[in-house]
């Protein structure tokens, strides 16, 4: 199936796939079949079966899915395999936040600079990255050319 035939409810599911794979690898599953994990995630057998056809065959009948395996293919598809590279504006109370408790490598983001407005926190350290301030953002992103940003600003 070509990529432009996939809808847009595959391609939303995607991101619970990988979300609910990790959850069953963490709890110690290798293999699941199409019947059980549709009766944990509330879905059909043969809708995720037909979900993850629009990307190939990942499983064997009356085997069922390789649960890491799968994980690392549906994480293919999402770009996850790659670490992108990501700037965060914004170093108050949410950005502090987002920057110390979320594990962006395993996510397949790389947090490479946190900028902020304020002149006090420019400086600070949040893990091991120093805040720069805004004027920073512009030679910065030349240099190391970020494909993403977290935005945690005021409206």
């Amino acid at each position: 199936m070509s990529k432009s035939a996939i809808s847009n409810s595959v391609i939303r599911r995607l991101p619970r796939y990988y979300r609910f794979l990790g959850d069953l690898e963490a709890n110690g599953y290798v293999r699941i079949s199409s019947r059980e994990l549709a009766e944990k995630m509330g879905l059909t057998a043969s809708q995720i079966r037909q979900d993850f056809n629009c990307f190939g065959e990942f499983g064997q009948q009356g085997y069922g899915y390789n649960v890491t395996g799968l994980k690392a293919e549906i994480g293919k598809i999402l770009g996850l395999d790659k670490q992108t590279p990501m700037i965060l504006l914004g170093a108050g109370n949410l950005g502090r936040a987002l920057a110390s408790h979320i594990d962006f490598r395993n996510r397949g983001f790389d947090l490479i600079g946190v900028f902020d407005a304020n002149p006090e926190l420019v400086g600070r350290k949040i893990g091991e990255l120093t805040v720069m301030g805004v004027a920073d953002i512009e030679g910065f992103c030349r240099e190391h050319k970020p494909a993403a940003a977290i935005l945690c600003i005021p409206r």
